[in-house]
């Protein structure tokens, strides 16, 4: 069964999605939830769903050494990214090659970058008067938001819309699609 490690740096609910998910298919483990921030709800999140919970601190996940030497203890063979605000080390992408996933709440190209994450780039889409938004998932490269796009999934952006709103739609598209995508990726590595 593949090992996985889920990065997340708010509440956690992808991360709890795909805990649930791979434990009903056993086609993968998340063995780990990791979190840059010591108040991040995931934390306690993890803990409630019987996964190894951890914290390191930014500079080391911007260092990456300390880091990588804790995947390989811990004999992680995939990182899922669920709302992690940080670049990921060069390091880390190195060793990893292909086997970064994240997921960006919007139709990448558009509206990616850094500094474009939760409520960012919600405001961003609506105040572009853009008619669809989305999300995509994709592979993590030395760039942000660059990585080879797996899949994109898209909703209509209404006249009426909030960020808040608009990001009510994006979790759903999240939570439906994520965890399909991400066993995808894993399974068909394995052939």
């Amino acid at each position: 069964m593949r090992r996985i490690a889920v990065w997340a740096s708010g509440s956690g609910t992808n991360a709890e999605r795909l805990t649930h998910y791979f434990r009903e298919k056993q086609s993968a483990e998340v063995a780990v939830i990791l979190s840059n921030r010591p108040g991040a709800y995931v934390l306690e999140r993890a803990r409630s769903l019987g996964v190894h919970a951890a914290l390191f601190p930014n500079a080391a996940f911007r260092q990456g050494s300390e880091l990588l030497a804790f995947h390989q203890q811990m004999r992680i063979e995939y990182i899922i990214l669920a709302g992690f605000l940080l670049k990921v080390p060069d390091s880390i992408v190195e060793v990893y090659e292909g086997k970064i996933i994240n997921l960006h709440p919007a139709l990448l190209p558009a509206f990616g970058g850094r500094g474009m994450y939760g409520m960012h780039v919600h405001r961003a889409v609506i105040d572009a008067g853009v008619k669809e938004s989305g999300i995509t998932i994709h592979l993590v490269n030395r760039e942000y938001d660059e990585g080879e796009i797996l899949f994109q999934a898209s909703c209509p952006v209404m006249a009426s819309d909030t960020p808040e709103s608009l990001a009510d739609r994006i979790h759903q598209l999240e939570y439906l699609h994520y965890p399909v995508i991400v066993e995808k990726r894993i399974l068909g590595s394995e052939e």
